[in-house]
């Protein structure tokens, strides 16, 4: 299958970098993932690369960004370890989920990385014109044996609605949840919640945007396993940081 319309659109390539960040399991201390995160050339952020992508070329855009997210990956050296891959897409921009994949798996298969490490995130704070549409995607990506993941849970135009008509495998709770969580309650009480809703549904729970060792202990000992953020590593560009854990503190406050 050679793809889509939209993925053979003809369109002028971008130049893209990639920067990689760390996703820990902190029970163990080992890199669980990295994902994938946009960026010009001369280390341009993500937003302001996105600006520069008209709708007619959002499609072009996606697939190109596959392929330098696992391209890049491999040069970098993802292969000596074992740590999957995360890669952000636009489900606005996927036609056919089964065509709009071709690319990527001949993008893999060049370079020798396992399609079974591959992640495919979403954020919710892309609108969605057509859930029932991304609902498709997402059981497609499931058939075919990627892991999905919902991104900036907590932010953006759904929340638990939108979790409602399309389960991913992982939950990324956004960091406003996150921020400064060990001396708010509320937010405690929430994520606590949350956590028990996402264990009785099978579905892991990563936090993103640590950022302080105490939100790195309070999550913790709330039971969650993965955490993302700048306390542990910041994405390096074109490169595979390495994740320092903060050091145990006994006498962390961990408000009641």
């Amino acid at each position: 299958m050679s793809g889509c319309e939209g993925c053979r659109g003809a369109a002028e390539p971008f130049e893209l970098a990639m920067a990689y960040q760390p996703i820990v399991d902190v029970q163990t201390g080992d890199v669980w993932a990295y994902e994938a995160l946009v960026r010009g050339i001369h280390g341009e952020s993500a937003a302001e690369v996105l600006a520069r992508v008209t709708p007619q070329a959002r499609y072009a855009f996606d697939q190109q960004c596959r392929v330098a997210a696992i391209t890049h990956a491999v040069a970098a050296g993802i292969l000596d370890t074992g740590a999957r891959l995360s890669i952000n897409f636009l489900p606005n921009a996927v036609y056919s989920p089964v065509a709009c994949i071709q690319l990527t798996l001949k993008t893999a298969a060049a370079v020798g990385f396992p399609t079974k490490r591959l992640i495919f995130e979403f954020t919710e704070n892309e609108e969605m014109t057509d859930t029932g549409h991304v609902a498709n995607i997402i059981d497609t990506y499931r058939r075919m044996g990627f892991a999905t993941a919902l991104d900036d849970f907590g932010a953006g135009h759904a929340g638990l609605s939108l979790l409602a008509r399309l389960q991913t495998d992982i939950v990324k709770l956004d960091m406003e949840l996150i921020r400064n969580i060990d001396t708010s309650m509320p937010r405690r009480m929430i994520v606590e919640g949350l956590l028990g809703m996402f264990a009785r549904m099978g579905i892991t729970v990563l936090a993103e945007g640590i950022e302080t060792p105490g939100e790195y202990e309070t999550l913790r000992a709330m039971g969650v396993r993965y955490m993302q953020g700048y306390l542990l590593a910041r994405p390096a560009l074109m490169a595979l940081p390495r994740p320092v854990l903060p050091p145990a503190s006994a006498s962390a406050a961990v408000a009641a």
